[in-house]
């Protein structure tokens, strides 16, 4: 039950700080920034529907880990940081040709561990865990 407030603190106080930051823009919204502002509300959105997953299993009695929610997560974790091993090599080589600032390839390179993440976990529940 712990986690699932955590989550829903965690993600309330990340859509309050992007609200914020998205109508401070004085210009007008170009694409980058509109990407951003999307991923930020597809990770919000997974840590919502993951609070409330852990609020609804509270309510019915059942435990909050399980064998296979352990595996899923420990499966997930394991592919998501090989992905973004070369994800973070791939952003090196691309900063010597592009002129970024050093804060906007970190923080691109953050959202997209995110990302990664959030698509090796969809992609481990869709499939499944086979018999290692």
């Amino acid at each position: 039950m712990k986690r699932a407030v955590i989550a829903l603190s965690v993600s309330l106080l990340v859509l309050a700080t992007t609200a914020f930051w998205f109508f401070k823009v004085e210009e007008s919204v170009k694409g980058p920034e509109v990407l951003t502002f999307g991923i930020i509300i597809v990770l919000v959105g997974f840590g919502l529907y993951f609070a409330y997953r852990r609020f609804t299993g509270a309510k019915r009695g059942e435990p909050a880990e399980d064998e296979l929610s352990k595996k899923v997560m420990q499966k997930t974790a394991a592919w998501s940081y090989y992905i973004s091993l070369y994800m973070w090599v791939f952003m090196i080589w691309l900063k010597d040709m592009v002129t970024l600032d050093t804060e906007q390839v970190l923080g691109a390179g953050i959202l997209s561990m995110a990302v990664i993440f959030f698509l090796c976990w969809i992609v481990i529940r869709l499939r499944g865990i086979r018999n290692d």
